[in-house]
């Protein structure tokens, strides 16, 4: 029998990886998408049976209704803490993407745009951030929220995250690679620096937007720990806090706990299906440049 080729053993080897990674990948979603398949099972099924069984995936329909969905627009008293937690959530999520995105982005605009002295030694020390776990920054960001008298605000949850380093990593990655002649055509033209700024460069940046707006709003709408500390009234409470609040011997309303859970989802999964195109787009790209 003929000895094979170089190209057939090759071709070989590349179809036993393929196989092998997309085995591998195939048990990994199966692990992460298993829990989030338990509980939408479990969002149509009493609390009392929860709390005696546990999750699983035991499709018995004769005990799954919409009973806690209509639950939670029942708009009694429970319905309407839901509900708010969920309206507070939506408005800080809301104004926590926008501002973010539009001071990282003029951030990163002016890093990679522009050559000044220490350019490089002010984005090390941006990126030299991410190394720094949160529960260190934490008490630091406490005490200066105490002085600037913005506990239990909005804006005390806010103004420490709007300028993200990992997105203004992003951003400049992405802008790094696209040519420095538009800046120039744009200045021959007459057009002011922001205006080049706004009006030229930041259509060209929609990708990286919708990347990071997915990516922001993801990290705003589960965010437990920091509005935990700051606010202090219930009737500010984020969505996050007050779930967390149904764990504990005070709340324990495990019908509202689960279906709210899950219907929690929505938003950050419509923002996904409006942004994917424009989110692969970006993310590609963003690796290729970098």
């Amino acid at each position: 029998m003929a000895a094979k080729s170089k190209s057939q053993v090759g071709g070989t080897k590349t179809t036993v990886l393929t196989v092998l990674g997309t085995g591998l990948f195939v048990v990994l979603c199966f692990f992460i998408v298993f829990p989030v398949f338990a509980g939408l099972l479990a969002s149509f099924r009493p609390g009392q049976q929860l709390m005696r069984n546990g999750l699983s995936v035991d499709l018995n329909f004769s005990t799954m209704t919409l009973a806690n969905y209509q639950y939670i627009f029942s708009f009694n008293a429970d319905s309407l803490k839901y509900l708010n937690a969920f309206k507070n959530s939506l408005f800080l999520t809301f104004v926590t993407v926008v501002g973010t995105l539009v001071v990282c982005y003029f951030v990163a605009y002016g890093i990679s745009m522009y050559e000044f002295k220490l350019r490089n030694l002010l984005f090390f020390l941006v990126i030299a951030t991410m190394m720094v776990p949160f529960e260190i920054l934490m008490l630091p960001l406490y005490q200066e929220i105490i002085k600037l008298k913005l506990t239990d605000t909005t804006w005390g949850v806010i103004l420490p995250g709007l300028c993200g380093a990992s997105t203004i990593f992003f951003f400049r990655q992405y802008m790094i690679g696209l040519p420095k002649e538009l800046l120039e055509a744009g200045r021959i033209d007459g057009a002011s620096e922001y205006g080049i700024c706004v009006r030229i460069m930041l259509p060209i940046v929609k990708p990286a937007f919708a990347s990071m707006a997915i990516l922001t709003s993801m990290g705003s709408w589960n965010n437990l720990l920091w509005p935990m500390l700051v606010y202090r009234s219930a009737e500010k409470f984020t969505l996050p806090v007050y779930l967390n609040g149904l764990l504990t011997p005070y709340g324990n309303n495990y019908d509202i706990l689960i279906a709210g859970s899950m219907f929690s989802i929505l938003p950050v999964l419509v923002v996904f299906l409006c942004f994917q195109s424009y989110f692969i787009d970006g993310m590609v790209a963003g690796a290729v440049k970098g």
